[in-house]
């Protein structure tokens, strides 16, 4: 069994609520790592654009960080190399997680109130990445040996400061002298401008 089919197991093939679509892709990133044998940052590349069937391009895109799509048998993931590597390794990420539930995605996420179905998967997407490449007990264990500088240890995990302060809000660390106060998910998306989320409707996943 392949590694795309070893993770889509762990998604129950139903409507999800919020909670259990970001437990599940916490899982997703986790077994992917174990997968991989990858137990210390940075995450390579290679455990995404390694798979078998799978391409990663890099070009210039007009308005968008990243996308993918089925095409002449294998996924192909497009990211924009004109930004920052760190964007690039966070979209990287986010686009793979479309990749895995593409089978699934009219079931998964139904709109629930002002979320549409493309803003949830948008926000689920974005919080696998932030799994992947820079995992709970990783950071966890970072912080309580005395490693609580946000800017080291985004550059410690190669991501971006946006994106590695949103992570520590995620799993309840403070940064710096203080603690963020936790909104809604997207409000704490939305106070990170660095971190990609790809217009599902200008660049659709394919089924």
């Amino acid at each position: 069994m392949g590694t795309i089919q070893k993770l889509r197991e762990l998604t129950p093939v139903r409507a999800l609520t919020l909670p259990e679509a970001l437990r599940i892709a916490e899982l997703q990133a986790s077994r992917l790592l174990t997968i991989s044998g990858i137990t210390q940052p940075p995450v390579a590349e290679h455990i995404i654009a390694g798979l078998p069937r799978l391409q990663v391009e890099r070009i210039k895109l007009a308005g968008l960080s990243g996308a993918a799509e089925w095409s002449h048998g294998r996924w192909l993931i497009i990211l924009n190399g004109t930004e920052v590597p760190t964007r690039q390794r966070f979209s990287l990420a986010h686009e793979f997680k479309h990749v895995l539930d593409n089978p699934f995605i009219d079931v998964l996420y139904p709109r629930v109130h002002a979320m549409s179905p493309a803003d949830r998967a948008e926000a689920v997407c974005d919080y696998f990445a932030g799994c992947l490449l820079m995992p709970r007990r990783w950071l966890t264990r970072h912080w309580k040996g005395g490693q609580q500088d946000s800017r080291t240890l985004a550059a410690l995990y190669d991501v971006s400061g946006a994106a590695m302060r949103v992570r520590l809000t995620q799993i309840g660390l403070a940064v710096g002298n203080e603690r963020h106060q936790p909104g809604t998910f997207n409000e704490r998306l939305d106070a990170s401008p660095n971190i990609y989320r790809r217009r599902q409707e200008d660049s659709p996943c394919p089924r």
